[in-house]
């Protein structure tokens, strides 16, 4: 996109405030991970640091699901800050089999794998480590290596997450229920 997607602008608010509004109303707390040094709008989350800048979302999910199990929680929504659609309807669909099925990852599948759009248990916070340490810096190394359930749906806009200018400008407008 040529800039930090988190403050890129989507119908006059950042996109880290659509998507923090969207996960506070089924998450408590709201972690956002920014980089180190990253500035940020004040939103109503807790913010958590990268230790290293740059490796990707593999060690921000670990930073996130570690911060969640200290605040208490057994499993979180993971999600990128490039989802300005989000609805808590997509959270509610996959909250559920998260906990039926007792799965450590439960990812929507909608002719494709959304890693970061899914419910995660908060004690994968170690696995990522050591994929980490073992040189892993992809998600799908996390998903490969935990037992995940992934929900098959129809193609949803909830799950439209945006990588460039163009993309972003195609985006329907938002509409409030």
């Amino acid at each position: 996109m040529g800039r930090d997607k988190a403050t890129t602008l989507y119908e006059g608010k950042p996109l880290v405030e659509h998507v923090v509004a969207a996960v506070r109303t089924r998450c408590n707390p709201v972690i956002v991970v920014a980089a180190p040094g990253q500035p940020l709008p004040e939103l109503d989350a807790d913010i958590v640091r990268d230790e290293l800048p740059g490796v990707g979302p593999l060690l921000a999910t670990g930073r996130g699901l570690r911060a969640a199990a200290e605040a208490g929680r057994d499993r979180a929504f993971v999600c990128g800050v490039d989802m300005p659609l989000l609805t808590a309807d997509l959270i509610d669909t996959l909250a559920g089999p998260a906990v039926v099925l007792d799965a450590d990852i439960v990812l929507p599948w909608d002719g494709r794998t959304h890693y970061l759009a899914g419910i995660y248990r908060t004690s994968l916070h170690t696995r990522v480590a050591e994929l980490i340490d073992a040189g892993k810096r992809s998600m799908r190394d996390l998903v490969r290596a935990s037992d995940t359930h992934q929900v098959v749906m129809p193609k949803q806009v909830a799950l439209t997450n945006v990588n460039t200018v163009d993309e972003l400008h195609s985006l329907p407008p938002l509409r409030i229920a």
